[in-house]
């Protein structure tokens, strides 16, 4: 597929201008002038990954196992710059949508819809670092907004998974020889349910934690089964058409969050349980809430060797062929890693082991650097045109 406002020299033969993968054109020439009117159509939902993986950075340095003076106030400096950095890509996209009214064609798009998830996924960055920085057990109206705002992003990103994928089912034909791990991004924010209740949970008093904990193990698990399904076919994929091209690569980072995610919230949320809980049962109780841990720790244990495989399958895919391109796909490679690496701090802390503790900051410390390389590689894309540029985006079909 060509978009025809690209310069093509004379004599250029139909390889020259093949856009690979239906978004990439290669030019050895200057690309040709494109005002900012026309650059803002090309302003996409895939934006939205900058902010969630910005998001999941401030999460990450407020977990540390390991600190130092003056962590926690560049963590928080980090959330607020995510904060401006939302608000200014929301502000865009509203701009996009009010000059070319397509908010809907966006929506209804075979591959930039499947990127409006990533939406509710910075959202749940967002509650979950007003938790970790701002929280406090003592004000009951500060917790009796967080409860409000987790159960508005229960409905909303269950809606989100009900809807759009009854919408993509029925509007959309996708061979399964392309499947790339972006089917699974609608299923993803409903499965942050979880992720959420984990972070949440431990601060409200016991009226709020038990249903929030059992709708973030409801959904978690809803979330998690939808990916588990989608892995079959990503494969199989695999297995009959080998690895993406270099240029969707980054993407194969996506397959780690599921399980990475699921074995931080299953932990968290045994952690999360009230001391009401256990009057609720017998003498044993204490018993039996140690045995729910037990089983949670296990089955983290197994979700994050799933994770780790998925990890380093993607990690020895891209660095034998690294993209040659700037997309903002880029950005897998540091939001389900961020889990990956909460995940891992998660259950270091749960064994008491110092040693998996310093695995997870060593691994948090390589998260820092992968968000400042993406981050700058971003900025140069939009600079170069590499990416906001007609026929480079989210928004033409693969």
């Amino acid at each position: 597929m060509f978009n025809e406002e690209h310069y093509i020299p004379p004599g250029s033969s139909q390889s020259d201008i093949e856009m690979l993968g239906g978004h990439k054109f290669e030019d050895e020439k200057k690309p040709a002038p494109v005002g900012i009117r026309e650059r803002l159509r090309h302003f996409t939902w895939a934006w939205y990954t900058l902010t969630m993986s910005g998001g999941g950075l401030a999460v990450l340095l407020i977990n540390q196992p390991n600190t130092f003076t003056g962590l926690r106030e560049i963590g928080i400096a980090v959330y607020i710059l995510n904060l401006i950095l939302f608000a200014l890509v929301c502000s865009i996209m509203v701009l996009r949508f009010i000059i070319h009214g397509n908010l809907l064609e966006s929506l209804r798009h075979d591959r930039e819809g499947l990127f409006f998830p990533t939406f509710w996924l910075s959202v749940a960055t967002i509650i979950c670092g007003l938790s970790k920085y701002f929280g406090d057990e003592s004000n009951e109206a500060f917790q009796l907004a967080l409860e409000v705002l987790f159960w508005v992003y229960c409905v909303c990103t269950l809606l989100v998974a009900i809807i759009q994928y009854s919408f993509v089912f029925s509007a959309h034909k996708y061979g399964l020889q392309t499947m790339m791990p972006s089917w699974i991004l609608p299923a993803f924010p409903i499965m942050l349910s979880g992720t959420i209740a984990s972070v949440i949970g431990e601060q409200q008093p016991a009226r709020a934690a038990l249903p929030i904990i059992g709708a973030g193990v409801t959904f978690q698990g809803l979330g998690f089964s939808i990916s588990f399904m989608m892995y079959a076919h990503y494969i199989g994929r695999l297995m009959e058409s080998g690895l993406p091209h270099s240029d969707h690569r980054p993407g194969m980072f996506i397959c780690v969050g599921p399980p990475a995610f699921t074995a931080l919230a299953l932990v968290g949320m045994t952690k999360g349980l009230p001391e009401e809980f256990k009057l609720l049962h017998d003498a044993n109780a204490l018993q039996d809430g140690r045995i729910i841990e037990l089983m949670a720790i296990a089955a983290g244990v197994f979700l994050w060797a799933l994770s780790f495989w998925f990890f380093t399958i993607a990690v020895i895919a891209v660095i034998r062929s690294p993209p040659k391109a700037f997309h903002l796909n880029w950005w897998a490679m540091v939001f389900p890693n961020t889990g990956f690496t909460l995940a891992t701090i998660t259950l270091g802390n749960a064994l008491n082991s110092r040693g998996v503790q310093g695995v997870g900051t060593a691994m948090s410390i390589c998260i820092v650097c992968m968000f400042v390389f993406v981050f700058i590689n971003n900025v140069r894309a939009v600079i170069n045109k590499d990416i906001m540029y007609p026929g480079k985006d989210e928004d033409v079909s693969d």
